[in-house]
């Protein structure tokens, strides 16, 4: 049995791909499989698309996955906000609507990682930037990537925020964010905060 912590890689993404192209599913199920394949735990919003084909990727690879969803129950995730239990070994139902489950989502992980998305994989980036938690920009043949340095040279604000990196290989994103959370970790027991 492990007796070390295993870091929790929350992936955001869209819930709606249409706009994502081809090769996002793909991708999204690459990166997954990577997670679980370093023995992390994926974190999502229990939700459909992106994010759900990476817990897809992780599940088949024999990893862990835990959603945080919401909504209050199992009943209301599925037929008020028609998303799905599928992929995960545990779903978390907060209660709190969209907007209070991305706040809960970015904190109980230790690094986020962000793929295709809309407004709500904004939202998660904004407040994982604000909370100076490890972001792993993944680059692809949708338009997010591009919108998140947008935001960051638009607000100047990118020299904030010591621990982002962009990359199209989910391998190579997971190896840099590894090293921010130990860098990280690092700086908050020398300092008591980062």
């Amino acid at each position: 049995m492990d007796t070390y912590p295993k870091y929790k890689i929350c992936v955001s993404g869209a819930a709606e791909t249409s706009h994502c192209g081809p090769e996002a599913f793909k991708v999204a199920e690459e990166l997954g499989e990577e997670i679980a394949s370093r023995g992390l735990v994926l974190v999502d919003g229990a939700t459909t698309g992106f994010p759900l084909w990476a817990a897809k990727g992780a599940k088949q690879n024999g990893g862990i996955v835990v959603g945080i969803s919401p909504a209050s129950s199992q009943r209301e995730h599925i037929e008020r906000f028609e998303l799905p239990v599928d992929y995960h070994d545990l779903i978390i139902y907060t209660g709190f609507g969209y907007s209070g489950r991305n706040l809960l989502l970015t904190r109980a992980a230790d690094a986020v990682i962000i793929g295709c998305g809309r407004m709500g994989t904004v939202n998660e980036f904004t407040i994982a930037f604000e909370d100076k938690k490890p972001i792993g920009i993944l680059e692809g043949g949708w338009e997010t990537d591009e919108v998140v340095k947008n935001i960051l040279e638009k607000s100047r604000r990118q020299t904030e925020h010591p621990y982002i990196v962009f990359n199209s290989v989910p391998a190579k994103l997971l190896d840099k964010l590894l090293l921010f959370i130990k860098e990280r970790e690092n700086k908050i027991n020398n300092k008591g905060r980062c």
